[in-house]
């Protein structure tokens, strides 16, 4: 069977562009390498219990907002959203000091200009900016951190404002501005956990994905993408199958993609090696906890702590590990929050690749003692931190689970583990904004190393490539 659409990759975006062609009229077939779909959506499960892998909360669903509007068109809007706490969504502790963020750009404005009044006007035009959200022409190329400097003469509340930014990379030279207001606005606006877990946005997805006759092969891997008169054919899967389609979409890394294309008259050395050069963002060190039955009360907001005042390079602290994000499950069901129920937090800080690296030619499950004792020290250096906003955790826990870039590497196939997929870099912004487009007619990108990472930026991604697709005549 020739199919109209064959989608590479059953993460978000894989997903969200399955679901909008397939109900356009078009169908479609999605392969998945691996036994689930998902992405990094998908969760494990251990002792009974779900664990998230890369989803823990996503900013503006309330009425009116952005991502209400994006989650709707994906219908995403029925899942189970609980919203976090108003007065404190997010909470950023810098030694001592704990500083909560406000929902709603007028109240966030008025509790950061509590904490820090001499710096009123300087808020006021942050707040503006991310009010306004320039487009990414304008903001692109302003390196993020300069704009905060420029902006504040208060180098705590940077560091303050940049501290919830561990969803994203902090770096100094490069990270754009555009890039940086996106990550932090509609997290202001509203922000949202699901009562659940990610699973649920992807079972949503690929349930609405069936209703309307698409279709999802897992255990499905690509190995080759075949070419013939300048578009491609058909994808050549691991196991010896090749399926047939009119248009391709990778929701894969795109120098992942341009490999499984292995001659093309179309792909040509510059664009590949563009593509293959660009570098991209750090992984995540994650430690999943099951605490005792009783022992901690969830709370509605996500917890930032860093060791020092050195929001922006505190992962090249030779000290250990200086800054973690904590994020606790909602219980299932409202009774659940009152009854003594095991709660579920997990604890992440940024890792670089050189932290695993001699461990890279290994698998999953194979990487031996000496891996073991690494991500035992790490953890315990993220648990020592998380206990100076959890006083005894470390005696809560009747379960512990770790993962690496290793781990993401190996269940998504992103290079080095990238949590956040390609980097973007205010010196040469264009360059690390990749089109939806390739040079060959019919093989579209999607996913989040294109634009925007997270939710967000996936979500536009895939509306966009769907409306290329569902426009384009060849």
């Amino acid at each position: 069977m020739k199919y109209d659409v064959v989608i590479i990759g059953s993460g978000f975006g894989g997903l969200a562009c399955a679901r909008q062609l397939a109900q356009a009229g078009r169908s479609v077939l999605v392969l998945e390498r691996q036994r689930q779909p998902g992405g990094c959506l998908q969760s494990f499960s251990r002792s009974g219990l779900a664990f998230d892998t890369g989803f823990h909360y996503v900013g503006g669903l309330a009425e009116g907002q952005a991502m209400h509007r994006l989650f709707s068109q994906l219908g995403l809007m029925h899942l189970p959203w609980h919203r976090l706490d108003a007065d404190g969504f997010d909470r950023v502790t810098i030694g001592h000091d704990t500083f909560a963020f406000a929902e709603g750009y007028d109240h966030f404005a008025h509790t950061m200009t509590e904490y820090f009044p001499n710096q009123r006007e300087a808020i006021s035009r942050y707040v503006q900016l991310l009010r306004d959200m320039p487009p990414a022409e304008e903001l692109g190329e302003i390196n993020a951190y300069e704009y905060l400097t420029g902006n504040f003469t208060d180098q705590l509340l940077i560091n303050v404002l940049s501290g919830t930014s561990l969803k994203m990379e902090l770096r100094r030279e490069s990270l754009p501005l555009f890039t940086f207001a996106h990550g932090n606005s509609s997290y202001i606006q509203s922000s949202w956990r699901l009562r659940g877990d990610g699973s649920l946005i992807a079972d949503s997805l690929l349930g609405d994905l069936q209703q309307a006759g698409g279709c999802l092969i897992c255990q499905a891997e690509v190995e080759e993408l075949q070419e013939h008169d300048g578009k491609i054919v058909a994808a050549r899967t691991t196991d010896g199958e090749v399926y047939e389609g009119s248009t391709f979409i990778s929701d894969a890394h795109p120098a992942l993609t341009l490999q499984w294309v292995k001659n093309s008259d179309k792909l040509k050395g510059l664009y590949r090696r563009r593509i293959s050069s660009l570098g991209n963002t750090f992984g995540m060190f994650i430690v999943s906890l099951v605490l005792k039955p009783g022992r901690l009360a969830y709370f509605n907001h996500n917890k930032f702590v860093y060791r020092k005042p050195n929001v922006w390079n505190f992962h090249e602290d030779t000290e250990g590990v200086g800054g973690i994000m904590l994020s606790c499950r909602v219980p299932a069901t409202v009774q659940q929050e009152q009854a003594e129920q095991p709660l579920q937090v997990d604890i992440m800080t940024p890792m670089p690749w050189t932290a695993v690296a001699p461990w890279e030619q290994t698998t999953v499950g194979h990487r031996g003692p000496a891996y073991e004792q690494f991500k035992n020290h790490v953890a315990n250096q993220c648990m020592e931190l998380a206990e100076q906003v959890i006083p005894g955790l470390s005696d809560m826990v009747s379960q512990r689970y770790t993962s690496t870039p290793l781990t993401w590497r190996d269940y998504t196939l992103t290079p080095q583990g990238s949590a956040y997929g390609i980097r973007k870099d205010s010196r040469q912004f264009m360059l690390t904004m990749l089109s939806p487009r390739t040079p060959i007619p019919n093989l579209y990108l999607t996913g989040q190393s294109l634009m925007l990472h997270g939710l967000e930026g996936v979500a536009r991604t895939a509306i966009q490539t769907c409306s290329l697709i569902l426009n384009d005549k060849h």
